[in-house]
């Protein structure tokens, strides 16, 4: 659909403040589901601090210009703004991205990623720079409710295939990456996909090249507020993919953790009670302090 800015309010004249016209225009569009926000031909629109908004194009017609306000008052610039005025801005974001992830993602699309995953006889995972958290954490939780799970985080180009030298058509890739998409992440997945083993890729929309070599797209969206990206969505995404896979095997995922929780206990890998290690009774078999000769 195309939305005019006009009909939103802005004047063209070059002089007017047309800012807030501007974003009604774009806000419009996103919320309608996307299309283009046009400019008329032969106006210039005085605009300052505008957000982009995801599945929106900007058109401008013939002779139309859009300027950049000499007006300082005009730019709505982070810094300026208090502390808790950035807080509020940056949850609200996040909540309307979750929102939108929760009306564009596709059910099916999600089961067929759960059973993929319960079917695969080993599961790679890849993520790189600001997405390797979430792979992290998916591999973490993975790595808990089943065995063979790799986690693919090296830095060298020929230690990735190199890693993944073994997968095969029984096999799983989970490809995780977001703009700007990792062109490792994406000659990995191709590799994968030229196996035969079955390709997930998470990212953040349909015209992603993540989703050119897989067969299941799990789609969440992330925005930059401002440098950092936005990655509140696709985590909700991967902690779901996670609480689904152990609501499919309970019995199997409550015996790994008595089994883990076990190791923990024998090996002394957590102290029990921490906030009494002070107290006369020692918390392991032995006393913790040295006796005096």
């Amino acid at each position: 659909m195309i939305y005019n800015v006009d009909n939103y309010g802005a004047v063209g004249d070059g002089v007017h403040n047309d800012t807030p016209a501007i974003q009604a225009a774009i806000d419009a569009c996103h919320n309608n589901g996307g299309g283009c926000v046009t400019f008329s031909g032969g106006r210039t629109y005085r605009s300052g601090t505008i957000i982009l908004r995801s599945y929106v194009e900007l058109h401008l017609e013939t002779g139309s210009c859009l300027k950049g306000s000499d007006h300082l008052e005009d730019f709505n610039l982070l810094g300026r703004s208090s502390q808790s005025e950035i807080l509020t801005s940056v949850l609200s974001a996040d909540i309307e991205k979750i929102q939108d992830t929760i009306d564009n993602l596709d059910p099916a699309a999600f089961e067929s990623a759960v059973a993929t995953i319960l079917e695969a006889e080993t599961i790679y995972i890849m993520g790189l720079r600001s997405n390797e958290p979430l792979a992290a954490f998916l591999h973490f939780y993975l790595n808990m409710i089943r065995g063979k799970v790799f986690f693919l985080n090296t830095s060298s180009v020929s230690e990735t295939f190199e890693q993944m030298i073994h997968i095969g058509p029984k096999d799983c890739f989970i490809g995780i990456s977001f703009p700007r998409y990792s062109m490792r992440t994406l000659k990995a997945m191709e590799f994968a996909n030229d196996r035969n083993a079955k390709v997930i890729a998470i990212t953040d929309s349909i015209h992603s090249p993540m989703n050119l070599y897989s067969s299941c797209n799990l789609l969440a969206r992330s925005d930059m507020v401002s440098v950092v990206d936005s990655l509140v969505a696709p985590l909700s995404v991967i902690n779901a993919l996670v609480v689904a896979l152990c609501l499919k095997c309970p019995e199997q995922v409550r015996k790994n953790l008595e089994t883990l929780e076990e190791t923990w206990n024998n090996y002394q890998v957590y102290l029990n009670d921490e906030i009494d290690f002070i107290d006369d009774e020692p918390m392991l078999d032995y006393s913790l302090r040295r006796k005096e000769k």
